[in-house]
């Protein structure tokens, strides 16, 4: 009778005792994280347009003056206008802004009495003379 009492209460120990754990199978990740590189749209950073060189800087011809998404400004003399609306430098000079409509007259051969050659677009206004001496 012993042997029986002992074997139920076994059996109660174990029906009301927690279950030991048991080896679990862990499922491990197949790809690895990160995404993906080609999903970078609405990621980049904006591009910077405005005025890169202001008045008064010296400029190499092929500086970059100044980049827009539209027609903000207009170029001027000795001022070239790329396939994307920037604005590049043709000779080297100093930058200078106006608010004068700039009208290239090339059939103006008289100079501009400063003693230099006139070049394309030269003396078509006096603000735009690369000499300075047009000045009225």
């Amino acid at each position: 009778m012993a042997s029986a009492v002992l074997a139920l209460r076994t059996r109660v120990a174990a029906l009301l005792s927690p279950k030991t754990a048991t080896a679990l199978a862990v499922r491990c990740a197949s790809k690895k994280t990160g995404g993906s590189p080609k999903n970078l749209g609405g990621k980049s950073r904006g591009q910077h347009y405005g005025i890169k060189k202001m008045e008064g800087h010296c400029v190499h011809a092929g500086n970059i003056l100044g980049t827009q998404h539209q027609f903000r400004w207009h170029p001027g003399a000795h001022v070239g206008l790329g396939k994307n609306k920037c604005l590049y430098a043709l000779e080297e000079g100093i930058v200078r802004y106006t608010k004068d409509v700039y009208v290239p007259n090339l059939k103006n051969s008289r100079g501009c009495g400063s003693g230099h050659q006139p070049t394309q677009g030269c003396c078509a206004l006096p603000d735009f003379c690369p000499r300075g001496s047009c000045q009225t």
